[in-house]
């Protein structure tokens, strides 16, 4: 009875997902579009990874190089500049999460605590604004404001007997003030994703917190970020698997000679060592380094999200 049950319901599911594709089709056809590109544009590209083993000769091409085999990471992890690359990414990348994660996540909750709707808007707009600049542009106001002897804000603090304060040439404060201004460009941005989050509660529980006697704080605490923890630990995941990755125009478009110690990151010493120095293989070599290092710190906080009940990322 059971072979011929699922004789007679192999039709049906075949009738059923004919009617499905008649329904849907337009939405595949779509979907053809975004899967080129990712196909021809993210994996085809992908199999140049082969240049990290061997010595690339433009002459000869990517296949047509003979093989080196673990060279190349064998220099550069024998290279003190590497080390020193790699510790920079590692702690510039900390501070910025350490300080410009919870960052967003407050200005979305002040932003949505805001009773004046106007007020509201216009405090949105300002601080969304400077993510649309450049880092050249950015450079180029801390240049101009921070200068040690023309800067507004060291003219501004010899009245008061302060400075000249050497806020990109000395390495601690070009520190602080590489922290600050990633904070200052991004914040407003990143608070969009919280906006939109706090957007989705339910505001049955406002009004339930509220009857219960909760004030404004107890409500930001029991149901506002209740509610969007789980965005919360997404982002969180998704900005641990970038520990070593680092964008380059923005440390390079910042950085000096007197700074470089602390100011080389990876991204800076893959442009300057390897595609400076034409050793392309090189920079294939720490691009994969870095790729791995990145997955893998991924993996783990999507396993560590998962083993304390979240949903994690997949």
């Amino acid at each position: 009875m059971s072979s011929n049950s699922a004789i007679q319901e192999a039709p049906q599911n075949v009738s059923k997902f004919r009617n499905y594709l008649r329904r849907t089709w337009t939405l595949y056809l779509m979907l053809i579009l975004p899967i080129a590109f990712f196909v021809i544009f993210r994996y085809l590209p992908m199999t140049n990874i082969v240049m990290a083993f061997k010595d690339y000769n433009m002459f000869k091409g990517v296949w047509e190089s003979d093989w080196a085999g673990f060279k190349w990471f064998e220099k550069a992890f024998a290279s003190k500049d590497f080390w020193n690359s790699l510790r920079n990414t590692i702690m510039l990348n900390f501070l910025d999460l350490l300080v410009g994660f919870p960052a967003p996540i407050i200005l979305a909750i002040l932003i949505n605590e805001i009773v004046f709707i106007r007020f509201k808007r216009i405090t949105q707009t300002v601080v969304y604004l400077p993510h649309f600049l450049s880092w050249i542009i950015i450079s180029g106001m801390a240049f101009q404001l921070l200068a040690p002897s023309s800067g507004v804000i060291n003219t501004f603090l010899a009245r008061y007997g302060v400075g000249p304060v050497e806020f990109l040439g000395d390495e601690k404060l070009w520190v602080f003030t590489y922290v600050i201004l990633g904070l200052w460009k991004e914040v407003g941005w990143n608070a969009i994703i919280y906006l939109a989050a706090i957007a989705g509660i339910n505001t049955e529980l406002y009004e339930a917190a509220e009857i219960d006697g909760a004030g404004r704080f107890r409500k930001i605490w029991h149901v506002t970020l209740p509610g969007i923890r789980s965005t919360i630990i997404v982002l969180l995941i998704m900005n641990m698997g970038r520990i070593l990755g680092i964008e380059f125009d923005r440390p390079y478009a910042l950085q000096n000679t007197s700074v470089m110690n602390v100011a080389d990151v990876i991204s800076t010493y893959v442009y300057r060592v390897g595609i400076r120095g034409l050793q392309f293989s090189l920079t294939a070599a720490v691009g994969l380094f870095q790729s791995v290092v990145c997955v893998v710190f991924l993996l783990t906080a999507n396993a560590l999200a998962k083993r304390f009940g979240e949903r994690g990322i997949w």
